[in-house]
């Protein structure tokens, strides 16, 4: 899908009517936390991490969930597989490494119970003379799985929303970008003491870059740019790069030949999606930027940043990969930071909802998507 079969509107013209900033106790509470696992996290298509990561059959992620434990691995077919880290003798978690090889199935450190890479339990020693063992009956749990440009995504839930229905908005929305070919040139890790949703919602507006990113305004202006998806789970849309033919790097320079196929108004923009609830994705012209969000607690979240390429930026001695990676992650802990004062004032019981401007319409659709997921009213 091309910019020019969509409809871009400004942020200050996506209505707001009067929307205000959440109660603090949806950021604090333990019990709104446990809500949004069970019905969030536990329940909706879950950015698990690139296909690349589990490249042969064996090679396997594990993805911590809330308190679920997921094995993500390719089966004997090459078909990506994920399964609940439960042993199905005693419950054992199966997989202590957040990655690794599986050299012959997956096996119970407890008793030794044994799975193919498809699930099927196919070695319990010792079970043959128990009355109606039946080694067909005890396969791992299995957890739902997609892949969509590269990424692998998971659901949790029993009945999990098809994925091509669930992600119906975004399928060939990006496929100009190409995004299945790139490659990962870096992965940084943070651990933020602020709320997910803090994250995301500083993630959906540009009306802090002024006064938080200097840098970042020299190159885009924080007022520029339109978005196309302004209601529902995935939001966002493009900001305007100023300087003709360049990026968001350290030097202000393209650090990395086209992504793909591009028309020319997308060589001056950066595009920004948030993709309800984990996934937060940047399209510049020269590279891919993603981050996954994992909460921990309602006060800390787990995040992993990724920079992805066009294969031949990484064997160009002329582009520097590290000039895009030092922008973003000097960026990113300007904006932890002020997620992190921002936990700190929704905790303080002098905080009260404040009025959104209209310059952070995609925030308060993000904060209605999540009332929306939670069954509650915006305000509660």
């Amino acid at each position: 899908m091309s910019p020019s079969n969509v409809t871009f509107l400004r942020a200050t013209e996506i209505p707001v009517e009067g929307a205000r900033t959440m109660p603090g106790a949806r950021f604090t509470a333990p019990d709104v936390y446990a809500r949004e696992l069970e019905r969030i996290f536990h329940a909706r298509w879950l950015c698990a991490g690139r296909a690349a990561d589990i490249a042969k059959p064996g090679d396997y992620i594990v993805r911590t969930v809330g308190t679920e434990s997921v094995i993500i691995t390719r089966d004997e077919r090459g078909a990506p597989c994920a399964f609940h880290n439960v042993c199905r003798h005693r419950g054992t978690r199966l997989c202590e490494e957040a990655a690794g090889h599986f050299p012959a199935g997956i096996q119970c450190p407890y008793h030794a119970w044994t799975y193919s890479l498809d699930g099927r339990l196919v070695g319990a020693p010792h079970m043959s003379g128990t009355e109606g063992f039946d080694r067909a009956d005890w396969p791992l749990h299995p957890v739902a799985i997609a892949e969509w440009e590269g990424w692998l995504f998971i659901d949790l839930a029993d009945r999990p929303e098809p994925f091509t229905a669930a992600f119906a908005p975004l399928i060939g929305r990006f496929s100009r970008f190409r995004l299945a070919s790139l490659v990962v040139a870096q992965r940084i890790e943070y651990d933020v003491r602020a709320n997910w949703k803090l994250v995301h919602e500083n993630y959906s507006e540009c009306y802090h870059c002024s006064p938080v990113h200097p840098a970042l305004v020299r190159l885009t202006p924080a007022n520029s740019g339109e978005n196309d998806l302004y209601d529902g789970p995935f939001l966002g849309g493009f900001m305007v790069i100023t300087q003709p033919g360049g990026s968001m790097s350290m030097s202000g320079r393209a650090c990395g030949v086209p992504v793909g196929d591009l028309p020319p108004e997308d060589a001056q923009r950066v595009y920004y999606y948030s993709i309800f609830p984990n996934m937060l994705l940047s399209l510049h012209p020269d590279y891919v930027m993603v981050h996954t969000l994992w909460p921990q607690s309602p006060d800390r979240t787990r995040i992993t940043c990724e920079w992805l390429f066009h294969p031949a930026s990484l064997d160009d001695p002329s582009y520097d990969p590290q000039d895009a990676v030092a922008f973003w992650d000097m960026t990113n802990r300007q904006d932890w930071h002020v997620c992190e004062l921002s936990q700190l004032g929704v905790s303080s019981r002098a905080y009260v909802p404040g009025p959104y401007s209209a310059r952070e319409s995609l925030a308060a659709a993000f904060d209605r998507e999540v009332s929306r997921s939670l069954g509650d009213e915006p305000g509660r």
